[in-house]
């Protein structure tokens, strides 16, 4: 059998602190779930235009792998913004606002209707939200500080295209581009914050730095439970076995994981987390067994992935959650970003951005690997379930990659349909 992407450079780390049995304990419910999940999925259920992005099926290129199925959760449609990350960003700025407009006003009653009804603009347009992005958590800053009324900062590093610059300045956010990579502009991001008064919104966790994170978290995890709830309508009982999910600081990956650990227990599926093989803070931290951080210019083109450090909330979730950690290379990623925009197998055309893929090109890897396979206990009655996190976020690099325009891909796919 031709594995459907060949030749990919795959690292393989396995989890020794993964525990199958082990059950979601009061260290991961502190960071996800419970109370503070039921939350944000009433708050973000209620904000306008929202609707489950669809759980896409792949049945040919399953059969091509050789497994059961595999489903793709396709977040390129997500409130208009093209990426999983419309979810986190923006709920945390609304929970931000909503803690400082209790302090300031001395109430504890106001939800997120009063932010949107304006009735408290002339205080929350004194306020500047800000962060740092590769492209889809500062759009989702910008966007929510747009929705809920406030002002927005947001930095971009050296590489970050002028593409996912201009998406972030259409919702009216002041773009501060920095030198270096990512982690550098997330520590210039903090550090202007402090100087200026501004109220950091950031999806990466550190020392000092908890709570909003866990907010971002907390609307992934809406995503997570889509899956979760589409999978069982289209699957006739039977849950994915394997979820295989992009890296980066960890926190879609622990979301994800958090959700179905908490709401599955022992059912759970394994869990098998994928990064770019230039920016594998994740799988190094899991070969150490605690984190660690990896240097230089993180250079790839995954680049919502391209991140040095973990998230320290995020690892409370994957060091004991995930079975195994993986790399791939760029050329894979884009090799799979142009398999699911061509149909082969029969599937419906998908736009998928360079980022989105990285789950499911692990996941190819692994199939093609017959040592790997059998670690990871993958073989014909495999269910899989993949987490397309972008659709094409920088319109003019995907139509480079893939020698189509996303327009394009997208009428295919609905003359396919």
């Amino acid at each position: 059998m031709t594995p459907p992407i060949p030749n990919i450079r795959l690292q393989y780390a396995p989890n020794p602190a993964f525990d199958p049995a082990a059950p979601y304990g009061r260290r991961q419910l502190d960071v996800l779930g419970g109370a503070a999940y039921e939350r944000a999925q009433s708050q973000i259920r209620r904000w306008p235009g929202y609707q489950p992005t669809p759980l896409r099926e792949l049945s040919g290129l399953a059969r091509a792998a050789g497994v059961a199925g595999i489903r793709y959760k396709d977040e390129g449609g997500r409130f208009g913004l093209g990426s999983f990350k419309a979810l986190g960003g923006a709920y945390a700025v609304s929970r931000q606002l909503l803690r400082e407009l209790s302090a300031r006003l001395g109430r504890d009653d106001l939800s997120v209707d009063d932010l949107l009804s304006g009735q408290y603009r002339e205080l929350t347009q004194t306020m500047t939200v800000t962060c740092a992005t590769d492209g889809n958590h500062g759009r989702s800053v910008a966007w929510g500080a747009q929705r809920f009324g406030c002002q927005c900062v947001i930095y971009v590093h050296a590489t970050v295209s002028e593409g996912r610059k201009r998406a972030i300045e259409q919702y009216g956010a002041q773009v501060v581009r920095t030198p270096g990579n990512y982690d550098d502009s997330v520590r210039q991001a903090a550090e202007d914050a402090s100087r200026l008064g501004r109220y950091v919104v950031s999806d990466t966790s550190y020392p000092g730095y908890m709570e909003v994170p866990k907010d971002v978290m907390q609307g992934y995890a809406v995503m997570a439970d889509e899956a979760l709830r589409q999978w069982g309508e289209a699957g006739g009982g039977e849950l994915p076995t394997h979820v295989f999910l992009q890296g980066g600081v960890g926190g879609l990956a622990a979301a994800v994981c958090a959700h179905f650990w908490e709401r599955l227990g022992e059912r759970r599926p394994r869990f098998i987390v994928v990064e770019p093989d230039k920016a594998a803070c994740l799988y190094e931290s899991a070969r150490a067994g605690k984190p660690v951080a990896v240097h230089g210019d993180l250079d790839t083109v995954m680049a919502g992935l391209a991140c040095g450090e973990v998230s320290l909330l995020a690892w409370e979730v994957l060091h004991p959650g995930a079975q195994a950690f993986l790399t791939v290379d760029d050329e894979a990623a884009l090799e799979t970003v142009r398999l699911l925009a061509s149909g082969k197998y029969g599937d419906a055309p998908i736009v998928a951005g360079e980022s989105a893929v990285a789950g499911l090109t692990g996941c190819l890897a692994a199939l093609a690997d017959p040592a790997l396979r059998d670690a990871l206990g993958l073989d014909a009655g495999s269910r899989v379930l993949v987490f397309g996190s972008e659709g094409a976020t920088d319109p003019e690099l995907y139509q480079r990659i893939v020698g189509k325009s996303a327009a394009e891909v997208e009428a295919a796919a609905e003359a396919a349909a």
